[in-house]
């Protein structure tokens, strides 16, 4: 038990060094803005890029090392990732910081879905969705700690350091994962195509599109958080990292009702989420008249960003183990790899919102991602009890 908790604290730290790496633009906006003297938008797009790199690598490099022994691939996948963010604390200009994030998001899918394969490997099935809540919830500790961390060391120190912070970080998790994690792990034996059979499974294909357009809505507004906090809702930058710690809160909350929802009604809650989600963010330009219930707002919805994550895991892994058993590492990276989709989507959306109607429109633009999500969860839902009913998946 003593080595299952060591094990599974290695693997959330996995998931919060990569959370902190890839969440911190959204803290050092201004901050780069400044530095390199171009536009907050287009550095927003760096939020875009580095989520495209990501989804787009990311099933290539787990099906290429999908059949080799996981263990040192996890070591080789953070090694890289580390050095990418070394080359980010010497970038001379921002098409090197550009370059230097690319790098660093061409393994950073590849080391979660492995960290999440090794969640469901060392974990006993009665723990299994408390261990990946907590991964997840690996993320939601770097926007508590990490990213207003992040914050704060760019305000006072520069935002250099704040990436040497997380190269110092990301050392000690190599450290660790050598150390704690069992070193002859590999997934059961296949070909590329074997792999890749998947894909063909109705549920995999409008399963993976849930998370793309989940966190597409969210998107839209939080990769411009932070103006939208210190410019909109007028908060100062004082108070903008407590508010940052505030959400992060809210983000654990949501990622621990997500690994309690898998125990219970799993799937089947999220429509009543996105009824939720939907009328917040269409009213989101009248709330945002009050400023405190501005923050109110942004709490409910931050809360509610991670609940689809362990329900739509467990999903995935389930089908991959009755159905695809040599497909479980590129299972497990599906949520990732969409969820980075979803984030690129936003975020683009959110850019052009931003540019062409003014920050107040980026609520309701995340609301039509919102929509497809809705009706997304309800095919899935209805696929899936035709499955348990029929053994089949209908068209």
């Amino acid at each position: 038990m003593k080595q299952f908790k060591v094990q599974s604290f290695v693997l959330v730290l996995v998931a919060f060094i990569l959370g902190f790496s890839e969440f911190l633009i959204v803290g050092i906006l201004d901050d780069l803005s400044n530095q390199f003297n171009v536009p907050v938008a287009t550095v927003g797009y760096l939020v875009t890029i580095f989520a495209m790199v990501y989804a787009i690598s990311t099933p290539f490099i787990t099906v290429l090392i999908g059949k080799y022994n996981l263990f040192w691939s996890l070591l080789v996948m953070m090694g890289v990732f580390t050095f990418g963010n070394g080359l980010s604390l010497v970038a001379p200009s921002f098409i090197f910081l550009a370059i230097s994030r690319i790098v660093t998001a061409l393994v950073s899918g590849a080391a979660i879905s492995i960290a999440l394969t090794f969640a469901g490997h060392i974990a006993p099935m009665s723990k299994r969705a408390w261990l990946l809540s907590w991964v997840f919830a690996g993320f939601s500790i770097a926007s508590v700690f990490g990213v207003p961390l992040g914050t704060w060391i760019s305000t006072n120190f520069g935002w250099r350091m704040a990436f040497l912070t997380i190269i110092v970080i990301s050392l000690i998790t190599l450290g660790l994962v050598f150390l704690s994690l069992p070193r002859d792990f590999k997934q059961k034996g296949s070909s590329i195509l074997g792999q890749l059979a998947l894909f063909k499974d109705r549920r995999i294909q409008i399963g993976m599109l849930l998370p793309m357009f989940n966190l597409a809505a969210i998107y839209v507004f939080y990769t411009y958080l932070r103006p939208i906090v210190t410019h909109q809702l007028h908060f100062s930058t004082q108070l903008l990292t407590v508010l940052l710690f505030v959400f992060g809160i809210a983000s654990i909350f949501g990622n621990r009702a997500s690994g309690k929802l898998t125990e219970g009604w799993g799937l089947h809650a999220m429509p009543t989420v996105y009824i939720i989600q939907f009328i917040l963010l269409i009213m989101m330009p009248i709330l945002f008249n009050s400023r405190w219930l501005g923050v109110g707002v942004l709490m409910i919805l931050i809360l509610g960003m991670p609940l689809l994550n362990s329900p739509i895991q467990i999903h995935f892994l389930q089908v991959a183990e009755q159905n695809y058993p040599q497909s479980i590492v590129l299972a497990s990276s599906l949520n990732s790899i969409f969820s980075n989709f979803g984030i690129a989507l936003g975020s683009a959306t959110g850019g052009v919102i931003v540019s062409s109607l003014g920050m107040h429109a980026v609520g309701p633009g995340g609301a039509v991602y919102t929509i497809v999500t809705l009706g997304l969860v309800i095919w899935l839902n209805q696929i899936n009890r035709n499955w348990q009913r029929n053994g089949i998946v209908t068209e």
